[in-house]
């Protein structure tokens, strides 16, 4: 009878214990000098059984990001020390980890400017935690079906013309030399090119590639968008993203000696 105590008594004990949340595997970095809103934020997200990190200037958030690893760093613009552009682009030197830029409201600006440097989306402030929290899980998802992609050596790379995409890695390389995309620049050009050579709506692409539906009013598709197309010209690879006004985007592939200009318009 005793030995049988021995061992129910801590097994016991060890079904008492609670679970692990599911979440608790990501972990995010709040970096804003709101310190309500930041606190706003941390509270529902460790509601919903995410780690939290906060800081509130941007030199503390590329000292975080250079000593942990995080799933995702909110970065507000407006911040001291660093502010949030320069607080993105040192992000950027450091790692490839997803970034979403808090922005004034109405500060077009803001947001263009954000995506045009790597930001992988945006939000206005004050923002609805839900929305950002939707926002987050959308970068997630997109980043965790990559994973779940078939390796390298069961799919070859996507190609087209001289650039070749990795979905298992999320790797694009021209030549050998790989090209840096932020997650979201990855999601939209791995799309266009599996639909090579056809139209792709703007709706059809920002539900896939942003996970989300496009609003009125919402140019960040355009954005990234603008974005590929320079680094495809810095590139050389002979591809390129043509807009269809009032109708979407197709990725053409032009001969070496092509000099097509028209599609490097804005769209």
């Amino acid at each position: 009878m005793a030995v049988r105590s021995l061992f129910c008594y801590p097994l016991f004990l060890l079904l008492l214990l609670p679970l692990p949340h599911p979440n608790m595997t990501r972990h995010i970095l709040l970096a804003d000098d709101d310190r309500i809103l930041s606190n706003l934020l941390r509270q529902y997200f460790e509601g919903e059984g995410f780690a939290v990190s906060q800081v509130f200037d941007g030199a503390e958030a590329v000292s975080a990001a250079t000593d942990q690893v995080f799933d995702i760093i909110v970065v507000d613009v407006m911040m001291p020390v660093m502010d949030g552009f320069e607080t993105l682009r040192a992000l950027r030197r450091i790692n490839d980890t997803p970034v979403i830029m808090l922005t004034a409201r109405g500060a077009d600006i803001d947001r263009i400017v954000g995506l045009e440097m790597g930001a992988d989306d945006y939000l206005p402030k004050p923002c609805n935690p839900r929305e950002l929290l939707a926002r987050i899980k959308a970068i997630w998802r997109r980043a965790d079906s990559a994973r779940r992609t078939p390796s390298e050596t069961e799919e070859p790379p996507l190609t087209a013309g001289g650039l070749a995409l990795a979905p298992a890695t999320r790797q694009a390389r021209v030549n050998g030399e790989e090209i840096a995309l932020t997650s979201t620049e990855f999601s939209v050009l791995e799309f266009l090119m599996r639909h090579r050579g056809k139209l792709v709506g703007k709706a059809v692409l920002s539900q896939d590639a942003l996970g989300r539906k496009l609003g009125p009013f919402d140019r960040s598709l355009d954005m990234h968008i603008s974005h590929l197309r320079k680094k495809l010209e810095r590139a050389q690879c002979g591809v390129a993203i043509k807009t269809v006004r009032g109708h979407g985007f197709m990725l053409c592939v032009f001969p070496d000696d092509s000099n097509d200009k028209e599609n490097s318009a804005d769209a």
